[in-house]
């Protein structure tokens, strides 16, 4: 990998860093991993029952904030299991709305802060784009059987939140549109507007 390079103003040869090459062959082996990280966003196999490691961060019924646990689709019902808990669940039926949010945190806590400070010649900001982990989170608007409107929120790893989204949509839960509520309303503004 010696190569010898000279430039047409200098008369002074370039040799190439073994710390360079170490360097730049790190960075190609930290961009492939992360490619290969990514996930997609559809299911291994559709006819199995549906579930995801998920951290319910509020709004089920008989389940603890920021606990883990397993969210699963299981016959009509959407069910939340933590680990030796009973389950807390809801009728896909009952659901009115789902929607879809990301996130990002950042992960390594002080090991990760003290390797970006004493990062030389400004490496501390390439470090952080890869100290950083997407997630997504998942809001479910429900009804439940006294037609009381509920919410909860879940967060997943990124991609599966899409996958519950179209697991919820196939086994029959309705969904509203936003968009198509916030038209209404201003129809009905502008119609009492103009009397």
């Amino acid at each position: 990998m010696d190569r010898f390079v000279v430039s047409c103003s200098h008369s002074e040869a370039y040799h190439p860093d073994r710390r360079h090459a170490l360097w730049l062959s790190t960075m190609l082996i930290c961009c492939s991993l992360a490619a290969q990280a990514q996930n997609t966003t559809q299911r291994e196999n559709p006819s199995a029952p549906f579930s995801v490691r998920t951290t319910h961060l509020l709004g089920f019924a008989n389940a603890r904030n920021n606990s883990t646990g397993t969210l699963s689709v299981q016959d009509d019902s959407l069910q939340f299991q933590q680990n030796g808990k009973p389950a807390a669940n809801v009728k896909i039926a009952l659901v009115r709305n789902v929607l879809l949010g990301a996130e990002s945190k950042q992960v390594g806590g002080l090991p990760m802060t003290l390797g970006k400070t004493g990062a030389p010649f400004g490496g501390g900001r390439v470090v952080s784009l890869f100290a950083h982990k997407k997630y997504d989170t998942l809001t479910l608007e429900y009804e439940d059987a006294d037609e009381g409107v509920h919410g909860a929120i879940f967060q997943l790893t990124k991609g599966q939140g899409e996958l519950v989204k179209n697991e919820l949509i196939a086994q029959g839960a309705t969904l509203s549109s936003r968009q198509d509520q916030s038209t209404k309303e201003s129809a009905t503004e502008a119609k009492h507007e103009n009397k």
